[in-house]
């Protein structure tokens, strides 16, 4: 007896099920659908408000059409999902790149012109630089100081210095109440102020200025006849060391200081 013998039909070997791409592709549909609405609902407004112009879109759409079929090919879903992978991959990397390459070290900013560095010993890391006193005109080195007496708690601080100012640069009130006078000799190194501009400074500033505390504050130094006049008369001197001394915040204030003492 014959057994009939069954044909077995042949398996068909399609492509595999890709979850990615697949998402992917429903994505981009998603994504086209909406543009598609809001171009659809910006095309009507169009429509209702320039009717001529849609019928001239719609001649121009429909010439196109033949030709964007002759030219068309079918594009692959899973293609397009290797594509923005790969992309996606690619930037990954790059930023992971970036991410791990040293960052440069901080520029210091240059000097100022007219500014020296804070000195090492300084009281405070990281204060502004002090002025580089000798480098200022004679108006900015009398500026300068009534900076630094309105800096330590000074009050009422005036900048008078000019024609007639009877030896007076800088007035002001110190933090217990007195009244400040302040005369700013801006000399060279080689200039020192001498016993006679002490005698000009000291026969205006008590009787005509009614100072209670009188200070020559330069730039340079002082004779040793002026800081013998200054300590009989009760005028405190301040040299370019003191002077420095007192931006920095490492001595006493002019004011708090012994007459005779701030210059010795």
């Amino acid at each position: 007896m014959t057994v009939p013998q069954h044909r077995t039909r042949p398996v068909r070997h399609g492509r595999r099920f890709d979850l990615r791409a697949t998402a992917m592709f429903f994505g981009l549909l998603a994504t086209a659908l909406i543009a598609g609405g809001f171009a659809v609902r910006a095309l009507s407004g169009v429509v209702e408000r320039r009717p001529v112009w849609a019928v001239v879109l719609l001649c121009l759409v429909c010439a196109a059409l033949p030709l964007h079929r002759r030219r068309r090919r079918r594009l692959s879903a899973a293609r397009i999902a290797r594509r923005a992978t790969e992309a996606l991959e690619q930037a990954t990397t790059t930023a992971l790149d970036a991410l791990d390459e040293p960052r440069p070290a901080p520029v210091a900013p240059a000097p100022v012109p007219g500014q020296r560095r804070e000195r090492a010993a300084g009281p405070v890391i990281g204060a502004p630089a002090v002025p580089d006193y000798g480098a200022l005109d004679p108006e900015e080195f009398e500026k300068a100081i009534a900076a630094l007496c309105e800096r330590d708690g000074c009050t009422r601080v005036e900048v008078v210095g000019g024609a007639g100012d009877l030896g007076a640069d800088v007035v002001a009130l110190s933090p217990d109440g007195r009244r400040v006078v302040v005369q700013c000799k801006r000399y060279g190194d080689d200039h020192k102020v001498g016993s006679q501009d002490l005698q000009r400074f000291g026969g205006t500033c008590f009787t005509v200025h009614e100072a209670d505390v009188a200070v020559v504050v330069t730039t340079s130094d002082f004779t040793q006849p002026a800081l013998e006049y200054a300590a009989q008369c009760g005028i405190v001197c301040v040299d370019r060391e003191a002077l420095l001394a007192w931006s920095d915040g490492l001595t006493p204030r002019p004011w708090a200081v012994t007459a005779g003492e701030a210059g010795a």
